[in-house]
């Protein structure tokens, strides 16, 4: 429908100018759903993640638990193979203490990590500012180090029981963390790349114009950036270390050096396994272990976290 406006000028006479509007589209404006907050899960859905998460949890806990009722168990009960303990043996903690070295093969397996730790920060952390900052070797040198790696040690006891002995490091704690920290270097090396790349490069230049040389920059600027990635880099390199069952076997021979897994290994009577002694052994070596990981947790999941991140 036409729309007319008349328009009347008294000066002009009765003359009358006669304006059409044509008729206009009529916007309607639609209105748009907004995008909905997601609501709240049903209870289907939270009851069946917490399942998952209550079987996960079971699952990763059921080893130690039955370690723990180990512990407690009688050699009447672990004959009858029941699951709960008629009464609880705390006994088998005590002859553990009294009868094996327990807390010798502890200081044992804490001081080789320990040794094993420092040798391989010592040799990943230049060769990673080698490789990702002054860019030495090209591409294909970190898949060599890793590679190097990816073959069982088992493969190499002959040869490396020949040059630890040559080297005079047989039977010592000092030499099993060298050799430990030695074979975990490429370990060290291929987590701390991502580390040492994830740092601009305009660092490196500034601290150049600043009259800082190679050495200065990686004390001084590199280290304190990379200082989450080196201590979750030095977390997993310990653990490792102090779980390791073959080197140590291989490489000490008297208590004073022999690890918690070696002397865990060799608590057996005339004819008989004390399993109850060795589930106290293993309890007493897991407890610190966990408890390490516990505490340094945050810096563990901080660092890999940080890392992968570039």
């Amino acid at each position: 429908m036409n729309v007319s406006l008349t328009v009347r000028n008294e000066a002009l006479g009765e003359e009358t100018r006669t304006l059409v509007v044509p008729p206009g589209r009529r916007r309607t404006k639609s209105r748009t759903s907004s995008t909905s907050r997601p609501g709240r899960p049903s209870g289907f859905v939270t009851a069946l993640k917490w399942i998952v998460i209550g079987v996960a949890i079971t699952l990763a806990l059921l080893p130690v638990l039955y370690m723990v009722g180990m512990s407690f168990k009688s050699p009447d009960d672990i004959l009858s193979t029941r699951i709960f303990p008629s009464r609880l043996a705390g006994e088998n903690w005590v002859a553990a203490f009294e009868n094996w070295p327990i807390l010798t093969y502890l200081r044992n397996s804490f001081g080789a990590a320990f040794v094993a730790v420092i040798v391989a920060l010592a040799i990943s952390i230049p060769a990673n500012y080698a490789m990702a900052r002054l860019r030495v070797g090209g591409k294909q040198t970190l898949g060599l180090i890793v590679s190097a790696y990816v073959a069982p040690p088992i493969v190499a006891i002959i040869p490396l029981f020949v040059l630890v002995r040559s080297a005079g490091l047989m039977d010592s704690v000092i030499g099993l963390g060298v050799v430990e920290g030695l074979l975990l270097t490429p370990v060290a090396v291929w987590l701390l790349d991502g580390f040492f790349r994830a740092i601009p490069l305009e660092i490196d230049e500034a601290a150049a114009l600043d009259g800082c040389g190679p050495l200065r920059t990686l004390w001084s600027v590199i280290l304190p950036l990379a200082a989450p990635g080196i201590i979750a880099v030095s977390i997993i390199v310990f653990i490792l270390v102090y779980n390791d069952f073959l080197i140590p076997l291989l490489l000490t021979q008297s208590v004073d050096s022999q690890t918690l897994p070696v002397g865990i290994a060799l608590m057996q009577g005339g004819r008989e396994v004390m399993f109850g002694q060795m589930a106290a052994a293993s309890l007493s070596g897991l407890i610190p272990i966990y408890l390490l990981a516990l505490f340094l947790q945050k810096w563990l999941v901080g660092g890999l976290t940080h890392g992968s991140i570039k």
